[in-house]
C-alpha cells in the first residue's frame, strides 16, 4: 500500500500539471524556487468566504479556481478531508505560475501545498514532490486523496476544452519553420566532462557521444555548428522523469531531466525516432543518470510549447551519426 502511496504522488503531478488548469502563456510566467517557496506560506484564512486574496504587499494574487466549491474526500478510514484550490499569478505577468492547495482535515488541521506551472524548473518541481512526500509521512494517504483531486480536475479541463472548437493557429504565436536546432542556454557535454552552452559550441570541440546501435559511451567531433537567424521560434520542452526504490520498499526516488528543442527535432525513442513536438507523455528516452556514466529510460512527464522571445537558434553537426548528450538527455542530430 505504500508504494501505491508513493506512486499516487506521481499521478498527482502528472495529471494535474498535464491537464494545467491554467495554461502558461511564456516562460517568464515561471515559477522561480525562491517564490515556490514564498508560495508555501501563503494561507487564506477564511476559506469558505475569501475568494480573492493578495499577498506580499499585492505582489501576488490567489484566487478561488473557476470559484469551484471545495472538495469533500471521506476515506476507507472514515475521516472527511476538505481540498480548496486557489490559481496564484504575478502582478504585472501573464497567466497563473502555480495552484495553492488547502487539504485541511476533520480537526481543522491545514496543510499547505504550491503546485507549480507546467513551465516551473525542474528543480522546482523536484521541491513539490519532496515537500508533499513529507506531508504523507505525517498525513496519512494525503497523496492519494490529492492525485484523486488532480484527476477530477484534469478530467474536467480535456472535457471542457472539448467544448470549445478549433484550436488557435499556431502560426500566430510563434515561427514554424525547418530549422532543427536547440536554444543556446542549452548545455552539450564535453568529452573532459564539462559542459558547455549549445550557443558557444564551435566546430571541432570534443564532446562526449554514444553508438546508437551498441549504446557505446565514446568521444565525438563536432563538425559544423550553424546558427540560425533570429526570430520568435516556437520551442518545445520535455520534463522527463524516472522513479527508482529508495532505502527501503516504502521509499522512491525521483530524478528529473529537461530538455528544449524546436517542434521538428528528432528524437530517439525507445520505440523509434519520433519528432520533438509529436512526443506524448509516457514515451521513453534514454538519459544519463545522475550519478555515475550510466544511461537509463525516463518516462516523459508532459511536453510544452512555448515562445521565448526573438533568439538564434543552434544546429549542431558531428562528423559521425553517433548520438549527443544535451541536457543530459541523449538527442539525435539533424
Amino acid at each position: 500500500m505504500k508504494n501505491v502511496l508513493k506512486f499516487s504522488m506521481l499521478i498527482a503531478g502528472v495529471l494535474f500539471w498535464g491537464g494545467s488548469l491554467q495554461a502558461q502563456k511564456a516562460d517568464s510566467s515561471a515559477l522561480t524556487m525562491e517564490e515556490y517557496v514564498k508560495a508555501t506560506g501563503f494561507v487564506v484564512r477564511d476559506l469558505d468566504n475569501e475568494t480573492y486574496v493578495k499577498f506580499d504587499g499585492n505582489k501576488y494574487v490567489a484566487e478561488r479556481y473557476e470559484d469551484r466549491k471545495p472538495y469533500y474526500i471521506t476515506g476507507d478510514d472514515g475521516m472527511k478531508k476538505r481540498v480548496d484550490l486557489y490559481t496564484l499569478t504575478r502582478k504585472g505577468r501573464p497567466g497563473t505560475i502555480g495552484t495553492l492547495i488547502y487539504y485541511t482535515t476533520e480537526k481543522g488541521k491545514l496543510y499547505t501545498a504550491c503546485l507549480p506551472g507546467r513551465s516551473a524548473p525542474g528543480a522546482v518541481w523536484e521541491k513539490y514532490f519532496e515537500d508533499i512526500h513529507a506531508i504523507d509521512k505525517v498525513e496519512p494517504f494525503f497523496v492519494l486523496k490529492l492525485s484523486y483531486v488532480m484527476s477530477k480536475e484534469f478530467s474536467f479541463q480535456q472535457y471542457k476544452a472539448s467544448l470549445k472548437g478549433k484550436l488557435p493557429d499556431r502560426s500566430e504565436a510563434a515561427t514554424y519553420g525547418n530549422d532543427i536546432c536547440f536554444p543556446g542556454e542549452d548545455l552539450v557535454e564535453l568529452a573532459d566532462g564539462s559542459r558547455k552552452r549549445v550557443e558557444d559550441v564551435r566546430k571541432g570541440d570534443e564532446v562526449v557521444v554514444l553508438d546508437p546501435q551498441t549504446g557505446s559511451r565514446k568521444k565525438g567531433v563536432i563538425g559544423n555548428v550553424v546558427e540560425h537567424v533570429a526570430k520568435n521560434y516556437a520551442i518545445t520542452k520535455l520534463l522527463l522523469l524516472r522513479a527508482t526504490p529508495g532505502g527501503s520498499l516504502q521509499e522512491w526516488r525521483l530524478s528529473l531531466q529537461e530538455l528544449e528543442a524546436t517542434p521538428n527535432h528528432p528524437m530517439a525513442t525507445r520505440t523509434g525516432q519520433v519528432r520533438m513536438g509529436d512526443i506524448v507523455p509516457g514515451a521513453e528516452i534514454l538519459c544519463k543518470d545522475k550519478k555515475g556514466d550510466g544511461y537509463s529510460y525516463y518516462t516523459v512527464w508532459d511536453k510544452g510549447e512555448y515562445t521565448k522571445g526573438v533568439q538564434p537558434v543552434y544546429s549542431l553537426e558531428l562528423s559521425t551519426h553517433d548520438l549527443m548528450i544535451i541536457n543530459e538527455v541523449v538527442v539525435r542530430q539533424k
